[in-house]
């Protein structure tokens, strides 16, 4: 296992799609079954409401068509939801009707969305679950993340560092999830070490931009001082900015976002006055997890249990590195 886990680790490492399909393919056990003759794979994921979950459904479309041309014995299924019980609604068509033998979820929530993965495993379908992780591990067989730990450690650190220890911080946060907590857990515990760094309070702002304006709006009007704002997400970013701007208020050193999408890795490279950083988290993660759980399958084989896809610090030095305009996030 200590080879297997090594081999995924370089392969992360050379950050390129091939790379990474390699490093899993030496990494993955000897075959649970026989190799299925066909594989219908089921995809679940949120519709398209901001700009992360954006770039997940293009991901995913772009596995869609550049697996099954790759793959005769292939056919994936991707289904967007708007709501939680609708996505639950979906595994059920996706099994009763589409007859899948093969599911990649990312889940709208974790808590309501456990109990309906769980049934759809116990019908036999192989589950793949990507990013929301869910409340209960044993509804699935795979799990493909991003290093929320290391989301929430980054911009901790970096805030402290450049506020020399000791400011005043307010805090966005994403939606009730696993991965939210695994953030603002590593987030806070980092700053713990800095006491002269208060945390003045922290929302849910549901990764929207929208309810990030209104929920930087309340911060703005309870607190008349403000050194610096953990978004957590670029999109969320983007609300936070442009409440800010309303405000005319000067006090705020840096917003902090989150993903490197374009546009704030664009900010980070022209220098801006409040985006100076930022930390990589890119939806193409739906795009791998499809393909080595499509592949795996076809093989008859099985994912590791866990294979975590790192986070990086964006700075002015390296932010050309992770743009690309052609992206739709």
């Amino acid at each position: 296992m200590n080879k297997a886990i090594r081999a995924i680790r370089r392969a992360r490492s050379l950050c390129g799609a091939g790379a990474l399909a390699l490093g899993m393919a030496a990494a993955l056990g000897a075959p649970s079954a026989q190799a299925q003759e066909k594989v219908t794979l089921g995809v679940a994921i949120p519709t398209a409401d901001h700009g992360f979950t954006g770039g997940i459904v293009w991901w995913a479309n772009e596995a869609k068509k550049e697996l099954e041309k790759a793959h005769p014995d292939l056919k994936i299924i991707v289904k967007t939801a708007a709501n939680a019980p609708d996505q639950a609604n979906q595994l059920q068509d996706l099994v009763t009707v589409n007859k899948i033998n093969a599911l990649v979820i990312f889940p709208f929530e974790s808590a309501s969305l456990t109990q309906p993965v769980a049934q759809v495993k116990k019908k036999g379908v192989y589950v793949t679950v990507v990013d929301r992780g869910l409340t209960d591990t044993s509804a699935q067989d795979a799990y493909v993340a991003g290093d929320n730990t290391a989301f929430g450690k980054i911009p901790a650190e970096y805030l402290a560092k450049q506020l020399n220890g000791k400011g005043d911080i307010v805090a966005l946060r994403g939606i009730p999830t696993t991965l939210d907590n695994e953030r603002w857990t590593a987030f806070t515990s980092v700053l713990k070490n800095d006491p002269g760094i208060k945390i003045l309070d922290a929302k849910y702002a549901n990764w929207n931009r929208d309810d990030a304006f209104r929920t930087m709006q309340d911060f703005l009007t309870r607190f008349k001082h403000i050194d610096a704002v953990w978004a957590a997400d670029d999109d969320m970013a983007v609300g936070v900015l442009k409440a800010i701007d309303q405000a005319r208020r000067s006090d705020i050193k840096i917003v902090f976002g989150g993903a490197g999408s374009k546009d704030m890795v664009k900010r980070v490279m022209d220098g801006d006055a409040h985006i100076k950083a930022d930390v990589s988290y890119s939806p193409k993660f739906i795009y791998d997890a499809i393909k080595l759980t499509a592949e795996a399958r076809l093989q008859g084989k099985s994912l590791p249990p866990t294979t975590i896809i790192p986070s990086v610090l964006i700075t002015k030095e390296n932010a050309k590195q992770f743009y690309f305009p052609d992206s739709p996030f």
